[in-house]
């Protein structure tokens, strides 16, 4: 028999419209005692069938919901679900010409692909996991044999090292789970050479959702100086300088992102591209510069997540808007800024009003000319919006 969640009257709404989380809040009682990540029933208040999930007392989201038809959740389900969606990106995986070859790419987005709580991402021959909750945790054999038959990687490596896994009562999980440890993995991203430290880099590594940003803002760099703030590893300032930018500046609190952005900038930057590295407080550093009457051309503002809640959506706004504020009053007239939140509690809207309250405080005026957001490989579940995390604008600031 399988256990049962049944929700409270008028709260089964988000699950009627295939949204994939049931929150604790909106539970009125446990039918048997559901171990975490088992896979339960999920029932309205009249104990009508709604879909079918994984459960976890410990989480705050309760079920995270895996079908809305009758029928078995097993382990078929799992591997032709990885299988579908690694097939998937054959179809927007990109050419072999040297402008676009990449071969790093998301392969799983979680609860965008019908698998929540999964990410698997491609570095050329090798493949990091990462298993988020306690229901993939259960199925990671499965969900390993599954991405082995259909890409046969050099190695498959665990990165399940999230904050997330604290909320559903686990511990952290890293290291080769397939071959062995693979070390600084060279990639191709749009012919753009970067090595990616699988083992220990931000996310699995890299910042994969960036990948069709990176190649727009560099068409706006020839000729100019770029500062890339909050730089990591220096993906938008090697795309600027061997776009032709004049110069490049990065900055990063992190001294070991940045030894890895020197790479990455030799490795592409032509001999005439001068590169500054600073390892800093971007906040801090940025007003230093306004000190100094420094000026640049474009800036790209990709900062860390500012809100993990909406509790802290306020002093994120605020945060957006002065980081803003101060990269305004560092560009020159007519300059380019880049800009982005990848805090999946601010919403669009929120984001494009914080810069705007910069553009007002800065007195610039300020024309956006793109919206942007993650790529195509990190795709949006209509009835998730959750799934649309990057935000992104292009703006002119006069």
């Amino acid at each position: 028999m399988i256990p049962s969640v049944r929700l409270l009257a008028g709260r089964d709404r988000s699950a009627r419209h295939r949204h994939p989380w049931v929150f604790s809040g909106a539970v009125d009682a446990v039918s048997g005692s559901p171990a975490p990540g088992e896979i339960v029933d999920v029932l309205d208040a009249r104990g009508a069938f709604l879909g079918r999930g994984y459960y976890n007392e410990h989480s705050r989201i309760r079920v995270r919901m895996l079908t809305w038809a009758p029928g078995e959740v097993d382990e078929a389900l799992w591997r032709d679900r990885v299988t579908a969606a690694i097939r998937r990106r054959d179809a927007i995986v990109f050419g072999d010409d040297a402008g676009k070859a990449t071969n790093a790419y998301r392969l799983v987005h979680a609860e965008a692909d019908l698998l929540p709580g999964l990410v698997v991402d491609r570095y050329g021959d090798v493949v990091v996991v990462q298993f988020l909750t306690a229901g993939v945790e259960r199925v990671r054999e499965v969900v390993v044999d599954a991405i082995d038959a259909a890409l046969a990687p050099r190695c498959i490596f665990d990165r399940s090292d999230s904050a997330s896994r604290a909320k559903e009562g686990l511990g952290t999980s890293v290291g080769a789970i397939r071959g062995d440890a693979p070390g600084p993995v060279e990639i191709l991203e749009n012919g753009v050479r970067f090595l990616v430290n699988v083992e220990s880099g931000q996310k699995t590594g890299f910042y994969l959702d960036q990948r069709e940003n990176r190649a727009l803002v560099a068409e706006h760099a020839r000729g100019r100086d770029v500062l890339d703030a909050f730089s990591h590893t220096g993906a938008f300032a090697a795309y600027a300088a061997r776009a032709g930018a004049r110069a490049v500046s990065l900055v990063d609190s992190s001294a070991a992102s940045l030894r890895t952005a020197r790479s990455n900038l030799e490795n592409n930057a032509p001999a005439e591209c001068a590169c500054e590295f600073v390892a800093a407080d971007v906040f801090e550093h940025l007003r230093e510069l306004r000190g100094q009457g420094r000026r640049y051309d474009l800036v790209v503002l990709d900062p860390p997540k500012f809100a993990s809640n909406r509790h802290q959506l306020e002093n994120a706004l605020r945060a957006y808007k002065d980081i803003n504020l101060l990269a305004m009053e560092l560009l020159a007239p007519e300059g380019m800024l880049a800009t982005f939140s990848c805090s999946q509690v601010v919403d669009a809207a929120s984001f494009t009003m914080a810069v705007s309250w910069a553009g007002v405080d800065a007195g610039r005026d300020v024309q956006i000319l793109r919206r942007l957001g993650q790529g195509p490989d990190h795709p949006v579940l209509a009835s998730f919006p959750e799934s649309e995390y990057l935000k992104g604008l292009l703006c002119r600031v006069s």
